[in-house]
């Protein structure tokens, strides 16, 4: 009589009973189910991959989106101040202080500049110019025959762009048709 190895277990004594047949039958289906298991592993690989590439781009994005508009809720709070030195110099007269005025002109010119490098530019809201709702915020009409319907008569607040981007429209007043 033979004795059994310690180390030899029932499924190996199966397998020694199994015709070749068998045997080929049986590694054939395990080679196929681990070719399955590789091809969902490679189908796994490539959507991990492309959502990676995917996340590098929303992040470089983002960077660049923070890069350009970072500094738009302090230009926000800059822009106040710009109106009122421009208001300040509209109502200002040379008779009384002109280098208070010629102050205020200087201190203004530097904040538009320094604003400028930061890409803010004004929107075009001048008289006679095209009223616009993507730029423009009418607060009034104005009945008139001498402007053409739907053109600016009036500029109440200037309106600013940051690197092409809406920060503020212009307030303005709009020529309606006469009735």
């Amino acid at each position: 009589m033979e004795e059994k190895q310690p180390h030899e277990t029932v499924t190996e004594q199966a397998q020694t009973e199994l015709t070749p047949e068998e045997r080929i039958s049986q590694l054939e289906e395990a080679l196929s189910a681990k070719e399955q298991e590789a091809r969902d592993n490679w189908d796994k690989l490539l959507r991990e991959r492309a959502d990676l590439e995917n996340y590098k781009k929303r992040a470089s994005r983002e960077k660049e989106e923070l890069l350009n508009y970072g500094v738009k809720s302090i230009i926000e709070e800059v822009l106040p101040v710009v109106d009122n030195l421009e208001r300040a110099l509209d109502h200002a007269t040379e008779d009384g202080l002109p280098a208070l005025v010629e102050g205020i002109r200087m201190t203004h010119g530097m904040l538009l500049n320094a604003l400028k490098k930061y890409g803010v530019c004004a929107v075009e809201g001048t008289c006679g110019t095209l009223f616009d709702p993507a730029f423009h915020q009418a607060m009034s009409q104005v009945e008139t025959a001498e402007q053409a319907p739907n053109t600016i008569v009036q500029e109440f607040q200037k309106g600013y762009l940051l690197k092409e981007r809406l920060l503020r429209p212009s307030m303005v007043s709009v020529a309606a048709q006469p009735k």
